[in-house]
């Protein structure tokens, strides 16, 4: 019987469970004998395993986060601790290993990759910022998420006629941001991608002011070069100058939290399905995503070297529809 092994690494993202059920379910009817990793990476190092069978991941497809848990390893950073990886995978008999994650958690895997042990990934990131498929896992809830929270700001900001700033995740890629304002309507963006002079924040604001708008958002990402509370210290230093007060509020790992929504569920339940395709196909070293509708296998190679730059027509759109 073969024996493999899933892992979730990095930031919890809403999906991740339903991914580690397909691994499971999909692994179990090839007649494979499958193990969880237990604390990502850390667990790895030490040879935290679970055996994890068909009513072992029964129920968790509706629950966010993962079941498998996640941590920060320094130690898998160097050598000493790959190596340590490598030998409790041996020690366990384990013959191949699917690492369920964003961009740090496929850099892990493709460490593992380069000492030849037989590995797959799996694109699971509310950043939405690897390179080899269109969307992850926990996107679109993450989304969601961040849009609800516009629609309420936006009727108390109409209420007392103020300006929001509202950050979301995003440190490297300002996707969530973009998308978040775009479908919810707000009259300026902020993202990593693009350097924001926050005087044309100001001008974006009074401009809808001007129009007759009775309310004003914007939505910043985390890692802006101007962040929202950047920009709140800013206007509070140039209160008097600019005319207006701003409202801050940081949804943080609020966007990581709650059920995953039905495109998640579905989305990781075909990639955690196609992780264990690539495996049966000895196709390794590969991440499994989607790209245009269809799930691909992307060599890790190319992941982890290939940023993924956002889509500036999508840019343009946001500037329009302010």
């Amino acid at each position: 019987m073969k024996r493999i092994a899933v892992l979730t690494s990095g930031g919890d993202a809403p999906g991740m469970n339903a991914a580690i059920r397909a691994v499971v379910r999909t692994g179990v009817n090839k007649g494979w004998e499958v193990m969880g990793v237990k604390g990502g990476y850390e667990g790895l190092i030490n040879g935290i395993f679970t055996p994890l069978g068909t009513r072992d991941v029964g129920g968790i497809l509706q629950r966010g986060g993962t079941i498998l848990g996640s941590a920060r390893s320094e130690e898998f950073k160097t050598e000493k601790g790959q190596i340590r990886a490598l030998r409790s995978l041996n020690e366990a008999s384990i013959e191949s290993l699917i690492v369920i994650g964003g961009n740090g958690s496929q850099k892990g895997n493709y460490a593992l990759h380069k000492y030849g042990f037989p590995v797959v990934g799996v694109a699971s990131t509310i950043d939405n910022d690897l390179y080899g498929c269109d969307i992850t896992i926990g996107v679109d809830t993450a989304l969601n998420i961040a849009l609800e929270a516009i629609d309420r700001l936006k009727t108390t900001a109409s209420s007392h006629q103020r300006a929001f700033l509202i950050e979301v995740m995003g440190r490297d890629c300002g996707y969530l941001a973009l998308m978040a304002a775009i479908a919810g309507g707000a009259e300026s963006v902020v993202i990593p991608e693009v350097v924001v002079d926050p005087e044309k924040i100001a001008e974006a604001l009074t401009s809808a002011y001007e129009k007759g708008k009775a309310h004003a958002i914007v939505v910043v990402a985390e890692g802006a070069n101007y962040n929202a509370t950047a920009l709140d210290a800013y206007f509070k230093e140039h209160r008097e100058r600019l005319g207006f007060d701003l409202r801050v509020t940081i949804l943080g790992h609020t966007q990581r939290g709650g059920n995953p929504g039905a495109f998640d569920r579905i989305l990781a339940s075909k990639l955690g399905a196609a992780a264990t395709e690539q495996l049966e196909r000895s196709n390794f070293g590969v991440l499994a995503g989607e790209v245009k509708g269809e799930i691909v296998a992307t060599p890790l190679e190319e992941v982890i070297n290939n940023p993924k730059e956002i889509d500036k027509a999508l840019i343009d759109l946001a500037k329009i529809l302010d």
